[in-house]
């Protein structure tokens, strides 16, 4: 598989971004688009110059030339996509957060186990060069034993109730939009939390548009995670232990250099920079995957995938945010 053949399905300003991001790259091809629209698909076509445009996710999952399928769909979607994809017989990078619910999210990696086709949560975040190497410090034992990480994902934004962040039929609320990022950043350094506690203030609709957690270790760790669609807030993040602490700056999920503070020792910013929007590191990741013949990825494994949903099924349930047919 010198060139890998990806797939697009869905249209919207995401998938453009990790288009722009999959041009660059020299053993990457975009060959195929899908949408639910043959002109939506066409259009998007058009613009990045892709072969071909098909009107519904079956044809595009169906085409012959597509390796694999990167899903950009709302969440409220993506098991549907992944299913029809994998029931095809095609690969998938799908879009965080990987489901609805933990129960929904096991049911698709089965389904990959059984077909034998490599799947992937796009957390980009874990794929990160940066994130990556502050994992590496951290194991490394520059800061001794993690004992408090520290991350948040607020933005204010002015939407009507028809919008998909306050819509629950489309998965709406902070939580799964944006609270996924800390919680997944406390679980690549903490792993799954014994008990996790939250407050959420809710929209009319019955969507979360604040919220709190705190999720705790056996070995009395602790991570302290905030998300809204309320608040303008620092999204910052910090992972600190005896010997020190790391500061990752603004938009921590795509940082470009963080900072370690020692307790002992004058601070060291360490450089990471990359190009394009910062989504073509997973697309390397799955593309390395698919050669290897692995059916996942040990950057963003099942298992992570699983226990990070199960953490937002919780924190839904203590706020009291429930999905059409929940």
């Amino acid at each position: 598989m010198s060139t890998i053949k990806w797939g697009i399905l869905a249209t919207g300003g995401i998938a453009a971004s990790f288009t722009e991001d999959l041009k660059p790259l020299p053993d990457a091809e975009v060959v195929a688009v899908g949408s639910r629209s043959i002109a939506s698909a066409q259009a998007f076509a058009d613009r990045y110059g892709i072969p071909r445009a098909h009107g519904t996710w079956a044809e595009l999952a169906a085409d012959p030339e597509v390796d694999i399928v990167y899903v950009a769909t709302p969440h409220s979607a993506h098991y549907d996509a992944v299913t029809t994809c994998l029931n095809a017989g095609k690969a998938v990078l799908c879009e965080k957060p990987f489901t609805l619910d933990r129960a929904r999210a096991a049911e698709l990696v089965e389904l990959a186990r059984e077909r034998g086709l490599f799947l992937m949560e796009a957390m980009w975040m874990r794929c990160n060069p940066a994130i990556r190497r502050l994992v590496e410090l951290v194991r490394e034992g520059v800061l001794g034993p993690v004992n408090t990480v520290h991350a948040d994902f607020g933005i204010s934004v002015d939407v009507g109730p028809d919008h998909r962040l306050r819509d629950p039929a489309l998965g709406g609320g902070a939580l799964l939009d944006l609270g996924v990022y800390p919680v997944s950043f406390a679980h690549l350094l903490l792993g799954a939390p014994e008990r996790v506690q939250s407050w959420a203030r809710l929209t009319p609709e019955g969507v979360d548009e604040n919220t709190g957690m705190l999720l705790g270790y056996a070995d009395g760790a602790v991570a302290m995670l905030s998300c809204g669609i309320t608040t303008h807030s620092p999204v910052t993040a910090s992972v600190s232990g005896p010997l020190g602490r790391i500061e990752l700056p603004h938009l921590f999920f795509r940082p470009e250099a963080f900072t370690l503070y020692r307790t002992d020792g004058e601070p060291e910013t360490f450089q990471v920079p990359f190009d394009g929007n910062g989504m073509n590191h997973e697309a390397v990741e799955a593309m390395r995957c698919l050669r290897e013949g692995l059916l996942e990825s040990p950057l963003v494994p099942w298992e992570s995938t699983l226990e990070v949903m199960g953490i937002l099924d919780e924190v839904r349930a203590q706020a009291g945010v429930r999905f059409p047919g929940e």
